[in-house]
């Protein structure tokens, strides 16, 4: 699509020229106009003149070598100087005046309208030119009367190089929600007959990153109207009511261009709650005030479609979402499996890739990865692709991107001392061998000790088969046995404990508390919510909702879980003691290895005890 923009220069930029054309007059234009103000006769004509008295007041310009003259009428002569001894007698027997300087200047008027009236001509309508356009931008002519002000809306045309909806995967409701509104802007009579009203708002919610404005952008694409976008911050302003008349603003030109889509990115900026607090944004409230009016008063079937984004759902005030204004919900969530692999593909088009390529695989281990992280993925495998001079992307690019995203580079000058690298090399095959103990497991994909420009001194990746949406009991103690078993082979095997458990140690306690405070996964609460969250799509944030007395006895809880499944995993690994030691010395010498090398010795070992 192309967008009509219309860049904005500084203040400091008119004044420039100004400045620029006022030295352009003073050094150019004044002495030229003086030049031609003096007129340039031979020394014969200034003779003839001095010997008729027409001459009125003379200058000698020696260092100059010529001189000056002015007749009775006040017109300035010049003249070269020739060796004459009796020039100054002549002039003396003239009657001219050698008492006055002759300057060689324009007329006085001409002069004062050069260096007075110009620059402050040019200088008022500057600031006449610069005083409209923020007015415009501030509300109007009368800017405290908070009049017309202009949105900055960005109004994008048809483009056949738009993004539509077949450059969007892994979101096929939202997309099948989207179609019905572009299907309604092009067919609405259709709707009409029926008596079916289109919603007036739809609000794409999701986190970050999974294609909330690319598919309101495919909309623009696809429905061939008007599409005006705005950000929710461009709103908000310095005086209160600028935000208001922004709005207004927006609607007219929208209602002007009917059938047309209205797009507004985080419209929790003026969306928030109204709390009533005293001092609070009243810009903001007022704000949202008109955008609630203005959606009031549309009309039914006006043809405009109002679109807004937002990654804060909770946080919007109920007038903005109740039925009437903000119709339909339609979440953009992290994508499945299948859409992951769409999604790969999709970006795989721009890029040269190899034909045996498993994009199946790479979605597998790109768990929990939304649509801009795995477009990222795509482009780190072409850049390491570049970097190994080669033509095309590889499925061992893309493994390597995953990597990169998860856990950064590798630290190539990172050098590890002999004990340490043997420290790490059991600490990882301490998760591995855990994990590959235990039902319900993950399968292990990759292992190595390679230091990451994360801090991580290696890392053991476990990919899921399939798509796992719900987790037993069982298996999240299971993980957490895993994530307990690079710190038990360290006690095991060197009789004391490094730093590099402190990321296993935080997901284990997050992942204990969840299954009691969150999960039900609690004999004493049974299935009582201890904890609630908020910002469920930035981070998610908890908070506890008890008493002192039972934080207490949900931190025991904790302790007691988390130390049941650090002795479960010190277990299996006493157990399985020689495949320890076997697993961890060819780690330590190959510094990476597979899921099927760490198979293959592990159940080659299992058959040598069983012989």
């Amino acid at each position: 699509m192309n967008e009509v923009k219309h860049p904005k220069k500084p203040l400091i930029y008119y004044y420039s020229i100004a400045l620029l054309v006022l030295m352009l007059i003073n050094f150019l234009a004044v002495p030229w106009l003086a030049e031609r103000q003096v007129k340039q006769v031979d020394y014969g004509t200034f003779m003839s003149m001095t010997l008729d008295n027409e001459i009125d007041q003379v200058e000698i310009q020696k260092q100059e070598n010529q001189i000056l003259f002015t007749d009775k009428e006040g017109q300035i002569y010049k003249t070269g100087m020739v060796d004459d001894p009796d020039l100054t007698q002549r002039l003396f027997d003239s009657d001219a005046d050698f008492s006055g300087e002759i300057i060689e200047q324009m007329s006085p008027w001409l002069s004062f309208l050069l260096s007075w009236v110009l620059p402050i001509v040019i200088f008022i309508g500057i600031g006449q030119y610069m005083s409209k356009k923020l007015m415009n931008r501030a509300g109007g002519a009368n800017s405290m009367s908070f009049g017309l002000g202009k949105s900055n809306a960005k109004i994008y045309v048809k483009s056949s190089e738009g993004i539509k909806f077949s450059d969007v995967a892994g979101e096929d409701e939202a997309k099948e929600s989207l179609t019905e509104i572009v299907d309604y802007l092009h067919n609405p009579n259709k709707y009409k007959e029926i008596g079916a009203a289109m919603p007036k708002g739809i609000l794409l919610v999701g986190p970050p990153g999974t294609g909330k404005t690319m598919l309101a952008k495919a909309v623009a694409g696809e429905a061939n109207v008007p599409f005006f976008s705005m950000s929710g911050s461009e709103f908000v302003e310095m005086f209160v009511g600028m935000g208001a008349a922004k709005v207004r603003d927006l609607f007219k030109q929208a209602k002007e261009k009917a059938p047309c889509i209205v797009f507004i990115d985080e419209i929790d900026a003026i969306g928030k709650k109204r709390e009533g607090q005293i001092g609070g944004n009243d810009e903001r409230e007022q704000t949202l005030n008109q955008l609630l009016t203005e959606m009031d008063g549309f009309e039914e079937n006006s043809g405009v479609i109002l679109l807004a984004a937002t990654n804060r759902p909770e946080s919007l005030d109920p007038a903005l979402t109740r039925p009437g204004r903000f119709d339909r919900r339609i979440p953009v969530e992290l994508p499945d499996l299948k859409g992951r692999e769409e999604i790969l593909k999709v970006h795989a088009k721009k890029i040269k890739m190899a034909n045996d390529v498993d994009f199946s695989k790479i979605a597998r281990m790109a768990s929990g990865a939304s649509g801009a992280e795995l477009a990222n993925i795509i482009n780190e495998a072409a850049l390491r692709a570049v970097r190994n001079n080669r033509k095309n992307v590889c499925e061992a690019d893309l493994e390597e991107s995953i990597e990169v995203v998860i856990a950064g580079y590798q630290k190539k000058n990172a050098i590890l001392s002999d004990k340490e690298k043997m420290i790490v090399a059991y600490h990882e095959i301490g998760h591995a061998l855990v994990a590959a103990m235990q039902s319900h497991s993950a399968p292990v994909q990759k292992i190595t000790i390679v230091p990451r420009t994360s801090g991580a001194l290696g890392y053991t990746m476990q990919v899921e088969e399939g798509e796992h949406n719900l987790m037993s009991k069982e298996e999240i103690e299971n993980k957490i046995a895993t994530l307990t078993g690079g710190r038990a082979a360290e006690e095991i095997i060197f009789n004391s404990i490094t730093t590099g458990a402190s990321n296993d140690i935080e997901q284990a306690t997050k992942l204990a508390r969840a299954m009691i405070t969150r999960f039900g996964m609690s004999d004493e609460f049974d299935m009582v919510a201890m904890e609630t969250v908020t910002n469920q799509y930035l981070g998610g944030d908890t908070s506890l909702a008890c008493s002192a007395e039972t934080q207490a006895q949900i931190d025991q809880q904790v302790v007691d879980l988390v130390k049941k499944q650090h002795e479960k995993a010190r277990q299996i690994l006493q157990d399985n003691r020689r495949k320890l030691d076997e697993l961890a010395k060819f780690l330590y010498e190959k510094e990476t290895i597979t899921g099927d090398e760490f198979m293959s010795i592990l159940n080659a070992s299992t058959n040598r005890s069983a012989s």
